[in-house]
């Protein structure tokens, strides 16, 4: 998982334990002793969905997501600065107009994707208080979806540059005579270049298909790209600030325009998370031969928070939740720790090989999970190394809870620690061996669980395909559900 996905932190989750007529494996599934029965789900009839048609539930649950919703806010809003920019010239925009625009949106880009202002985000959704109505607290809790921002902007970014380059060829055709005109023209190729390069690589067909040359690229040309900019953004100076009347100086041009200051925001937000880059210790815990548990000492870790780790930091970065690791003597974590599973090379390699120590970078970011504390009754969804991200959530304690927990041998595969971990959090919780008992309805055990708990939100870690048919599942039917999503 590279920076550029939307971090929801769900631990690697290999298996999907979905089917929509697996009513015989419930009606015989039984699990450990000390769980209830759940033979009577066989009785639950699951309710219409809600909607006219197939179509329009598409439309409303899927098509027009809020990450998609987000995205379009931001198009339209550039779109209509355009159409003023345009007009405010008489038909002939302005290069110096078209480049503060394109500056402007690559500043909200890497925003977007800022641990701290990301996190300031999560803070305002999640200060709304549950005397608020439901309604409202359910699209605060959509907050996770601001990818959209950040693919938004970088469109947008692409698209006003562009626009800019062709307006910079129309005046470098009419007027040659500056010395400064070739180098802004070519920077400005370069600068196209390299975002049309990132623009295209960042589908997600080539980013799943190609995902390790995608994060690298993606990287290294962003890199250029600042690196450019800030030439370009001189070669320009120079080349404009002579059109104006009593020219002024190179340094008061410059920090007289908008550009700079967005430049300046750019570049900080690169630099701040990689001046955290640092190597730290790392004691492994292996849990099988499907699992790992890494554990760090260097600080203590509050709930609710992710980080990126890789044992290559120029090549590949991994986001993980993190879990507060506690001794039981009732003073607060010792550090934290992360659940890797197989699900990949690099985990593979993890958990045969397992580390002792791994860069991390960046401050700790706000996931997913963060957005529960907004709901007074929730049930939890996990599947396989799922489990993982929601172990912060337990150890925090804060919203009640109804949790489902479906996967292959939980106590041979994740160790009896992580199962009495989840059954202190709820001690009726429902974990599902799939060895045993075959793969269950994942809709209607969750909606039982909505009934039964009376919760107001349904909170899913797992694999894309089953994630997205257990909130379609619920919004369908009228149920706030909440799940990673991985378009971003």
């Amino acid at each position: 998982m590279t920076e550029q996905e939307i971090l929801a932190f769900p631990a690697t989750v290999p298996q999907s334990d979905s089917s929509s007529t697996a009513s015989s494996h419930v009606e015989k599934a039984t699990v450990e002793p000390s769980a209830i029965v759940k033979s009577d789900l066989a009785e639950l009839e699951l309710p219409a969905k809600h909607g006219r048609s197939s179509l329009t539930r598409w439309l409303y649950h899927i098509a027009f997501s809020y990450y998609r919703k987000i995205f379009t806010v931001i198009f339209a809003a550039n779109l209509t600065a355009f159409i003023v920019i345009v007009v405010k010239n008489d038909g002939h925009p302005l290069a110096p107009n078209m480049g503060t625009a394109a500056s402007v949106n690559l500043m909200a880009t890497l925003l977007f994707r800022q641990e701290n202002f990301v996190n300031l985000l999560y803070e305002i959704a999640v200060a709304c208080p549950h005397g608020a109505p439901l309604w409202l607290r359910r699209r605060l809790a959509k907050v996770f979806h601001y990818g959209g921002g950040h693919s938004g902007s970088g469109v947008a970014a692409v698209v006003w540059y562009i626009m800019y380059t062709a307006v910079l060829t129309r005046d470098f055709i009419a007027d040659r005579s500056s010395k400064w005109a070739v180098a802004n023209l070519a920077t400005s190729y370069i600068l196209v270049t390299m975002f049309c390069f990132i623009l295209t690589a960042a589908h997600p067909v080539l980013r799943r298909r190609y995902h390790d040359y995608f994060e690298a690229g993606h990287r290294y040309s962003g890199w250029i790209a600042l690196a450019t900019f800030w030439m370009h953004s001189i070669f320009a100076a120079n080349q404009y600030r002579v059109l104006e009347p009593g020219p002024p100086s190179l340094g008061r041009y410059l920090i007289n325009t908008a550009s700079f200051w967005t430049f300046c925001i750019s570049t900080g937000c690169s630099l701040l998370s990689w001046s955290r880059l640092r190597r730290h210790d790392v004691y492994p815990e292996v849990l099988s031969s499907h699992a790992i548990r890494l554990h760090f000492k260097y600080r203590d870790m509050q709930p609710f928070y992710g980080l990126k780790v890789s044992t290559r930091p120029l090549l590949e970065w991994h986001a993980f939740a993190t879990i507060p690791d506690d001794d039981g003597s009732g003073s607060g974590p010792k550090g934290f720790s992360i659940v890797v599973s197989h699900a990949g090379d690099w985990t593979r390699e993890c958990i045969i090989n397992p580390p002792t120590k791994l860069w991390i970078r960046g401050a700790p970011m706000h996931g997913l999970l963060y957005t529960s504390k907004l709901f007074k009754k929730i049930v939890v969804v996990a599947t396989g190394s799922g489990i993982g991200p929601c172990l912060s959530l337990f150890y925090a304690d804060v919203t009640p809870r109804r949790i489902f927990w479906s996967t292959p041998s939980p106590a041979v595969t994740y160790g009896k620690k992580i199962v009495d971990m989840v059954r202190k959090a709820d001690p009726d919780a429902w974990i599902w061996d799939t060895r045993t008992d075959g793969r269950p309805d994942m809709v209607a055990v969750t909606y039982k669980l909505v009934v039964e708990s009376n919760a107001e939100a349904v909170f899913i870690i797992s694999n894309p395909k089953l994630t997205r048919r257990v909130v379609y599942g619920m919004e369908s039917r009228g149920i706030a559900a909440y799940g990673a999503i991985f378009d971003s």
